[in-house]
């Protein structure tokens, strides 16, 4: 895969698994009685810690890896499991349980550290992003491909910040039907993208194990 071609599917998993869609209507329940001027202090204070989460993963995600002995494509099956749960609760349009629950949402409401939980960690960084952009940093050596990784990230934060700074007149636009049809069509993605890590992870550990080149 040339670089130009992996940046485009390292943007789009890590957009599709990121969802700012479905990220917007977690954001207006919980930012509902702030202001405008606190509201946009949330979204950026949220998307700059997830983004520096996301950086940190994707640089010293490999290292981690190799300091337990865990291969890239072990994640890459695990990872590609846990990204099929997200998906299918995608596919029924609810916040996905391996992120938050319905019952911590609630009871963030009278926390005033909402930009680091919920929103931040683990809506828009959860296990499922960390995962991916780990291995899509350990997919290649070349620091050309590693890089690319990096503006993915910056890429879908950009547009996940623009997303929430205006998540109320988006809201306003799509509608709550237009939101879950999207998330819905965004679930059905990442499934596919969920299978292709099970399947390439799953051929790259048989091909280690068998002597294949």
């Amino acid at each position: 895969m040339d670089v130009v071609s992996f940046f485009i599917y390292s943007f789009v998993s890590i957009f599709i698994i990121v969802s700012p869609i479905g990220v917007v209507v977690t954001f207006i329940s919980l930012t509902s009685s702030m202001t405008q001027e606190e509201k946009n202090s949330i979204a950026t204070r949220a998307t700059l810690l997830s983004c520096a989460i996301c950086i940190f993963f994707a640089v010293t995600g490999h290292g981690i890896l190799n300091v337990f002995g865990i291969s890239v494509d072990s994640l890459r099956v695990a990872g590609g499991i846990l990204l099929f749960k997200v998906a299918f609760d995608m596919l029924l349009s609810k916040v996905s349980g391996e992120s938050v629950t319905e019952e911590e949402i609630h009871e963030s409401l009278s926390r005033d550290d909402v930009w680091i939980f919920p929103i931040a960690l683990p809506l828009m960084t959860g296990p499922a992003t960390i995962t991916t952009v780990v291995v899509l940093s350990g997919t290649s050596p070349l620091i050309s491909y590693k890089l690319v990784v990096l503006l993915a990230i910056l890429l879908t934060f950009g547009i996940c910040f623009v997303t929430l700074y205006y998540s109320r007149r988006l809201y306003k636009l799509i509608g709550y039907t237009g939101a879950h049809v999207i998330t819905r069509l965004l679930g059905l993605f990442l499934a596919a993208l969920a299978v292709d890590f099970v399947t390439h992870g799953v051929w790259n550990i048989y091909s280690n194990l068998a002597g294949i080149t």
